[in-house]
């Protein structure tokens, strides 16, 4: 019998594209990374050109993130239903526009809305990718796939932040911050060409019922965690700030009881209920929302201080960024190399007491600096960095080594919205606590009370790592 195109199209082991569908897979994770962190340095710029207040650039820089993690776990359902392949387009398409509208934006709020366009196609596109690649790469081979995606990652949030300075410093073409958005479409046009000619054609499953309404809870219940705690500060805290902070507390519970019964109808549950079961899992959720709103959150007033407060350039601040990335790198190549592998969670409580350690000795610098001076930061920035990076390496493995080999989709879901979740919510602590003292004139003093909420939060992420599986899924077995 002779082999048709479809049948080639669709043949579900060593597809001969793989590689290259790989590539674009991590071309649309690059460009959601990127975006996530390339305009942390754009604050100072963005206040002189279009206005932006403090509360204008949390929402520019959260709001994405926010829409992001909301979406997520919709945008993963969605390609079960019409397909990977379509929503990977769509999702890549609408990513690339999205980014070209931020690019020409005239005021803050129409920013803020492409913003949050932007973050939601992006939900509709990133969920696609373990599902495409599952189907494309034989066993044996998929395991060294997502094995590229950790230095990729790592190695593309170090570069945001200096692209981003480095953009708008240069000033290219006059398009200053601008410059920003539009690198994304350049690579959003090539990933989307290459993905409509090799990315196979398979339909959805049309039985599958959408769940709009557990979509609507996390959702709205992500909107109401977060929009207090950025408006909050604008308003002095009214009652109705706790009020929705408690609500959406609330909403979420619900969620998880609604995706309970969603399973016993004929309706296809968003997550699979029974991850919310099982305790290490759900402790983990809370680790990791512990962890990136602390890094991110800690990232940003780095980068704020150091161009509000010390009056460094778009690219200067990208570069003090260095530090960092150094030290992450190193602590993730340590944990990913090794370390993760023959002491399991250990290296996540060694991780967050270095994370700790670099939090005090920058507090003690900047508590006797009279004079700034960035070097003395950088010992500080460095054994910080290096414990974010034993953490991040080892983290989401596990985590999700508490769950069933049937939920581990499912689970990674969740985390990586949760990871965008939280990454907003770092947004919006850290900016209230930084900008309350930016009001008073003590800028100083906004970073040092910056750097006490990372260290409680890194203390409660520390708290929760006893009741973490002992290693990850791999080690398990």
């Amino acid at each position: 019998m002779t082999k048709t195109i479809a049948d080639e199209e669709t043949k579900p082991l060593g597809y001969k594209y793989r590689w290259l569908i790989l590539a674009v897979m991590l071309a649309a994770e690059i460009m959601d990374l990127i975006d996530a962190t390339i305009i942390n340095v754009g604050g100072p710029t963005l206040q002189k050109y279009l206005g932006a207040s403090e509360i204008d650039l949390q929402w520019i820089i959260g709001g994405y993130t926010l829409a992001l993690g909301s979406g997520l776990i919709l945008g993963g359902r969605l390609g079960d239903r019409f397909g990977r392949r379509g929503m990977f387009l769509f999702g890549m398409i609408g990513f690339t526009l999205a980014s070209l509208a931020c690019s020409i934006a005239q005021t803050t709020e129409v920013l803020i809305t492409f913003r949050f366009i932007q973050g939601f196609l992006g939900a509709m596109l990133l969920p696609q990718g373990f599902g495409l690649l599952k189907a494309v790469f034989p066993p044996k081979e998929l395991g060294q796939a997502f094995g590229v995606f950790g230095p990729v990652f790592g190695l593309a949030g170090i570069l945001g932040p200096v692209i981003g300075g480095g953009l708008i410093q240069a000033d290219l073409f006059g398009l200053g911050w601008r410059a920003v958005f539009l690198v994304n479409v350049p690579i959003g046009i090539a990933a989307a060409a290459i993905a409509w000619k090799v990315i196979p054609k398979v339909a959805g499953d049309k039985s599958i019922k959408i769940d709009l309404l557990g979509a609507l809870l996390v959702i709205a219940s992500s909107a109401l965690l977060i929009y207090p705690l950025i408006q909050g500060q604008k308003e002095n805290w009214p009652t109705w700030t706790f009020v929705s902070v408690a609500v959406s507390i609330v909403g979420f519970v619900l969620f998880a009881f609604q995706q309970r019964w969603i399973s016993k109808t004929k309706m296809a549950p968003l997550i699979n209920p029974t991850i919310l079961t099982k305790p290490a899992y759900t402790v983990g959720l809370l680790g990791m929302a512990f962890f990136f709103a602390a890094v991110t959150g800690f990232a940003l007033i780095i980068t704020l201080f150091l161009q509000l407060g010390q009056g460094f350039t778009s690219g200067e601040a990208g570069l003090g960024n260095i530090p960092i990335a150094v030290g992450f790198a190193i602590g993730a190549g340590l944990s990913g190399g090794f370390l993760a592998d023959k002491f399991g969670k250990k290296v996540l409580q060694i991780g967050a007491v270095i994370e700790l350690v670099g939090l005090v000795l920058l507090w003690l610098v900047l508590q006797n600096q009279t004079d700034f001076n960035f070097w003395l930061l950088v010992p500080g920035m460095v054994i910080t960095g290096l414990g974010s990076g034993l953490i991040v390496a080892a983290l989401f493995d596990i985590v999700l080594s508490a769950a069933d080999d049937s939920e581990v989709g499912s689970a990674s879901g969740v985390l990586t919205a949760v990871q965008s979740i939280a990454s907003s919510l770092g947004v919006a602590v850290f900016g209230t606590v930084f900008f309350g003292q930016v009001k008073l004139g003590d800028i100083t003093q906004g970073l040092q009370n910056s750097l006490w909420v990372s260290a409680l939060l890194m203390v409660l992420f520390l708290a929760v790592t006893p009741f973490l599986p002992k290693q990850s899924a791999e080690q398990g077995h």
